[in-house]
């Protein structure tokens, strides 16, 4: 772990994709050696700006992180793509096809690329996008992009885990008409109107346009509304500008406070979660809960029990056998 965690920093992106994906293990014997690398690499993370990118399917997400990675390449920046892809409900695995739609920027030598199945995780994102993200910015990547599978209520998890949520729309898909998935505009720090160019532009400027007084009601109180920017990858309109506002806020929230706050929340959320999700590890490792946990399956199935009486009676007899 040692050596693996020295070339880690040293930039060496094919250690790095070793390091991803001993930390994406679910073997009982790597969990250990992940937990150690992380340790070890703890002490030079942090240092990134996160961005969270989130679409409907077909919004041109992967179109979009390629053509804004490559420019902020160009400006010296390096860039890690931590990309989630659908994974299949029968045989839990995925196509992996993002980095296969981003080729040219795969290709750049300040660039990384990492798909990983979502393997069921709600959120949109990989049951170990957090750790992944700390990898890279020990690697020395100063700008993590997480693309998550889709938007929709369940598809907010990335907000927690990024200093800057990106909703991308298109123009004409109706989003705009519907307040564009309250829970998912509530929380995005901006909007992007993608493919704002040749028939789609003048439908684009109106979608911006309801965008914008959508968010207005939305966040009230704030001094500055989300921003809303139109975009295209194909030409370039609005990437520039995107990131010049980008900047501008996190720079303010520095300063304020609100970044660091923003992140100390943040780790409070993944203790919470790392702790329920132990337990439940424990709790289910047990011979007689797991059981007890087959009869209670078939009692329920058979509508013998409610769920819900069958967990508290399966809670209660552990904690009996344990006292």
């Amino acid at each position: 772990m040692q050596q693996l965690a020295a070339a880690i920093r040293s930039g060496d992106r094919a250690a790095l994709a070793r390091g991803i994906t001993l930390i994406e293990s679910r073997r009982d014997a790597d969990t250990a050696a992940a937990d150690e690398l992380l340790q070890l690499l703890l002490p030079h993370t942090g240092r990134s700006a996160r961005i969270g990118i989130t679409g409907a399917p077909g919004v041109g997400k992967s179109t979009f992180i390629e053509a804004f990675g490559l420019r902020r390449c160009a400006e010296g920046h390096r860039v890690a793509v931590l990309a989630v892809d659908p994974s299949s409900a029968v045989t839990g695995g995925s196509i992996l096809g993002d980095k296969t739609r981003m080729t040219e920027l795969s290709r750049h030598p300040h660039a990384f690329i990492r798909p990983s199945p979502g393997g069921g995780t709600l959120g949109g994102v990989a049951a170990r996008t957090r750790e992944a993200m700390l990898l890279c910015e020990a690697a020395g990547f100063d700008l993590v992009l997480v693309e998550t599978i889709g938007t929709g209520q369940s598809e907010v998890a990335v907000h927690g885990m990024v200093d800057w949520f990106l909703l991308l729309l298109s123009p004409a898909a109706g989003d705009e008409l519907q307040g564009i998935k309250r829970g998912v505009m509530e929380l995005a720090d901006g909007v992007l109107v993608h493919k704002a160019d040749g028939d789609l532009a003048a439908a684009a400027d109106r979608a911006a346009q309801q965008c914008l007084l959508a968010l207005r009601v939305l966040h009230p109180g704030d001094a500055e509304p989300p921003p809303v920017v139109l975009g295209s990858s194909s030409t370039g309109r609005g990437l520039d500008d995107l990131w010049q506002v980008i900047e501008h806020r996190l720079a303010a929230r520095r300063a304020s406070g609100a970044f660091a706050a923003r992140r100390r929340q943040q780790a409070d959320d993944w203790l919470d979660t790392a702790v329920q999700d132990r337990l439940l590890g424990q709790f289910l490792a047990d011979p007689a809960t797991a059981a007890a946990m087959r009869s209670a399956r078939e009692r329920v199935a058979r509508g013998e029990l409610l769920p819900s009486a069958a967990a508290r009676q399966l809670v209660q007899q552990q904690r009996e056998r344990r006292t």
